[in-house]
């Protein structure tokens, strides 16, 4: 399974976005699932329900941190390769989203965005267009990853 497949199963097994799209690298990251979905339950429903920030969008920015992120504080060459290629998977994702919105996102698709996560059933899936964002999220990280590791 690639990237993107990993996090649509995560995804239709009731994990939220943010976490759907982050656990999909837990393998690569050395790391057990129940620790990356643990750490990023908050961040789904575009940040605890609060429709702002895609949960896919911020799991594919947490996963190019893991990989590409550095510790020391003043590694400003480290920093700035870093925000470069997270705002170049943002682009991506908005190029083919619109936004990265959870309230658009989910307006666009016909959705009434709640606060509070919805019971997941066969019609939640039916409606929601979110399987589609963390498939598309995962997708771009891997690829900016492996594009990253290429270019040295």
């Amino acid at each position: 399974m690639n990237h993107g497949e990993k996090a649509v199963d995560f995804f239709c097994r009731g994990f939220n976005c943010a976490q759907s799209t982050a656990a999909a690298f837990a393998e690569e990251a050395g790391m057990d699932e129940k620790t990356i979905c643990t750490m990023m339950a908050g961040f789904g429903g575009g940040v605890g329900g609060s429709r702002e920030m895609c949960g896919a969008a911020t799991g594919m920015v947490w996963a190019l941190g893991l990989f590409f992120g550095d510790y020391d504080p003043h590694d400003t060459e480290a920093k700035t390769r870093l925000y470069r290629t997270v705002r170049e998977g943002i682009h991506e994702f908005t190029e083919l989203f619109g936004t990265t919105c959870c309230r658009e996102l989910l307006a666009k698709a016909g959705c009434l965005p709640k606060p509070d996560p919805s019971v997941r059933n066969a019609e939640y899936y039916s409606k929601r267009p979110c399987a589609h964002f963390v498939q598309a999220a995962a997708e771009i990280a891997d690829r900016l990853k492996r594009e990253q590791i290429t270019a040295g």
